[in-house]
């Protein structure tokens, strides 16, 4: 058996990062190690989260922090999974979180897309 647990998602600055994911979205901290005196690893993942989780790696040299914010080429990089759609919705516009796309209902669930503090895309969704 093979399973997928972890991605990463490269940083500008862990403090913030773990800020936005655990203040804004509501993430758990699962682990922030320091590795080093230069690399920490920080593990994040949705409250109840028993699948994939986030891996915050800090950008090293210019072509890491080239994909700080846009990490898959425009494309949404994350898809969240909701049983409450309507209070994250209104979570992430408390939180001044910017709405890309949505909401809208689709034949799969209600769905908006919007960015994290560096610009990747995430869905929201609340299956159907």
């Amino acid at each position: 058996m093979q399973q997928l647990v972890q991605l990463a998602l490269v940083v500008a600055d862990y403090d913030e990062a773990i800020a936005f994911y655990t203040q804004t979205l509501r993430f758990e901290l699962i682990e922030d190690t320091k590795m080093s005196e230069t690399k920490r690893w920080v593990v994040v993942a949705p409250p109840g989260n028993t699948g994939c989780r986030l891996l915050l790696a800090k950008g090293v040299g210019d072509e890491q922090l080239s994909r700080v914010g846009n990490q898959t080429g425009g494309r949404v990089f994350l898809f969240i999974h909701t049983d409450d759609f309507e209070g994250d919705y209104e979570n992430l516009k408390a939180k001044g979180v910017k709405i890309v796309r949505g909401p809208v209902d689709e034949p799969y669930g209600r769905v908006l897309v919007f960015e994290d503090l560096y610009g990747n895309l995430i869905d929201l969704i609340q299956p159907a």
